[in-house]
């Protein structure tokens, strides 16, 4: 076989950009090293078009979580490209940021405050900088994934795996001040021992506490209760990551279904369908200090985000696509399952209904889950053992999915008992975290 458009052209990316793409999510070494389709053409709903014009079923991230209606939505678009007809940046600001912002406080009654940016990581980082400006106390408790900022990664400067069990093995801090070691400390989701240890240890110290609302796992027992009384009893600022999960179980911020009342919360992804945008509120006490602070930029200001936004989270109430994404997802997880077991396949599954994932439960899992991939491209999907489900998935595709995930996993049930799964692929195995690239 020839080599494809996409993986001559990210040959090229990788000698002129470093890490060959600008996210690691996005990485063809993360799925099929040598032969994932690495660029588009054009998407639509949920399906996607290679450089060559293959035409693939999206059965893995929709845009990294972030195409919660599908994949070039009409309404999202016509409302862009309005906003582009009529002029996307001027020396005036959009009347649409205060519109979203008194959307959002609707959705979020115990917010009453708002700003902005375009992307999850900074967003974070604001979010971060208010509370620190807020509580004047610099040591930040955290427990979940966060992204790349230095606040973050400065946890791996005193142990290297610090972060490793926070979704992305390997992160390295290299560039991170070493001045920032011992200013972050990690505790794990539902471990209510690991995270009053740290309380006991730095509660003088500690002004900020960062978690996702929700990941892989439900919160148990009183996980999150004890988190607020802690944080009341120390004065600091809690923070909850809705970046992946926002948007998803309801119209707003998971934390709301476990009675969790934040002083911040962070949405992007999902909020805009596919368009830059991201969104820090809180209560007004803890925002408004945000004044005495500088935080600004100029991209921060654009038209296209906030339109975006309104038309995504307008549409998303009007149709109820948490339900829909939800019993999607369901679905999708409850096939695994009987796939798995129909072809003596061993799976565990974790996750929640619209961001499902399984992993391979043997001794060289990374070359299983790499054939998996692999016969599951030749089938027409992009697949991986992650599932984010989106409104343009229809039960057609469901349908035709389950079945070549049923012909995949009899396929290496198959290589398994004869033990010679490695011969199958026709390239490298793929990486599983991060890692230098050349």
């Amino acid at each position: 076989m020839g080599k494809s458009k996409g993986q001559a052209l990210y040959e090229l990316a990788k000698k002129i950009i470093p890490g060959g793409t600008q996210l690691l999510s996005k990485r063809p070494e993360m799925f099929l090293p040598g032969q994932w389709p690495s660029y588009y053409s054009k998407a639509k709903g949920c399906k996607i078009w290679d450089l060559d014009r293959n035409e693939y079923i999206d059965m893995s991230y929709m845009g990294i979580g972030s195409c919660i209606l599908g994949y070039a939505d009409e309404d999202v678009n016509q409302a862009v490209i309005k906003v582009v007809k009529e002029g996307n940046m001027s020396t005036l600001n959009a009347p649409e940021e205060v519109e979203l912002a008194k959307l959002l406080i609707k959705l979020h009654p115990w917010a009453q405050m708002v700003r902005y940016a375009r992307t999850g990581g900074e967003a974070m980082a604001i979010a971060v900088r208010i509370a620190r400006a807020k509580s004047k106390k610099d040591l930040i408790l955290f427990c979940g994934y966060h992204g790349w900022h230095d606040w973050y990664l400065s946890a791996n400067l005193a142990n290297d795996k610090a972060l490793d069990g926070h979704l992305l093995p390997g992160l390295s801090p290299l560039g991170v001040p070493r001045s920032l070691e011992g200013s972050s400390f990690p505790f794990q989701y539902n471990d209510i021992d690991s995270f009053l240890k740290l309380i006991y240890k730095y509660k003088n110290e500690i002004g900020v506490i960062v978690l996702e609302s929700i990941r892989n796992v439900y919160p148990k027992g009183d996980f999150f209760k004890t988190i607020s009384n802690e944080a009341k009893k120390i004065n600091a600022v809690v923070i909850v990551d809705e970046v992946s999960a926002g948007f998803r179980f309801n119209s707003g911020g998971a934390h709301m279904m476990f009675n969790l009342e934040p002083d911040i919360a962070v949405f992007a992804k999902g909020m805009s369908n596919g368009y830059p945008m991201a969104a820090i509120i809180g209560k007004k006490e803890v925002l408004e200090v945000a004044q005495n602070t500088f935080i600004s930029s100029t991209y921060w200001t654009d038209r296209i985000g906030p339109v975006a936004a309104l038309t995504t989270i307008n549409k998303s109430i009007k149709i109820n696509v948490p339900k829909y994404i939800g019993e999607i997802g369901r679905k999708v997880i409850e096939g695994w399952k009987l796939l798995a077991e129909k072809n003596n396949i061993n799976i565990e599954i974790s996750g929640i209904s619209s961001l499902g994932h399984f992993s391979f439960n043997y001794d060289n899992p990374l070359i299983v889950k790499t054939l998996f991939t692999q016969l599951m491209l030749e089938k027409g999907f992009l697949a991986t053992t992650d599932f984010y489900a989106s409104y343009a998935h229809k039960k057609i595709h469901i349908e035709r999915y389950l079945k070549a995930v049923d012909e995949s996993f009899n396929f290496i049930g198959k290589a398994i008992k004869r033990k010679n799964l490695k011969q199958y692929l026709r390239g490298p195995i793929c990486h599983s975290g991060f890692r230098r690239l050349t």
